[in-house]
């Protein structure tokens, strides 16, 4: 079963672009994760994300994100580094975790061009 606004994690790994811009939108509740590195948080980032880098998503996730219901969205540069920290998560019994597809680098073009491109 899916939250509202995700689509069904039985079904898919990731949520798309618009999905995500209408998420932040609403006043649905859901962590939004930048598991990029620092350097590139520094660079640019979604406003609102947390940054949990990939080098330690391991040591740093679950501790981190202390709520396993509630919704992540995790993104990265192009969203290969975010579907490994999605399968991360739901192997951890994360119910409702996506990856953002197209990361950043989409977000970037589609959804707020502001945010620079590297």
């Amino acid at each position: 079963m899916s939250e509202p606004g995700f689509p069904d994690p039985s079904t898919t790994l990731e949520i798309d672009l618009e999905g995500v811009a209408q998420l932040k939108q609403s006043d649905v509740e859901f962590v939004l994760v930048d598991c990029r590195e620092q350097d590139e948080y520094d660079f640019c980032r979604i406003e609102g994300s947390r940054l949990i880098p990939l080098s330690q998503f391991a040591e740093l996730a679950t501790v981190s994100l202390t709520d396993r219901e509630l919704p992540v969205v995790v993104y990265c540069h192009h969203g290969m580094r975010s579907l490994q920290a999605t399968q991360f998560l739901r192997s951890k019994g994360f119910k409702s975790v996506f990856s953002m597809r197209g990361g950043i680098d989409a977000w970037s073009i589609e959804i707020d061009p502001s945010i620079a491109r590297y």
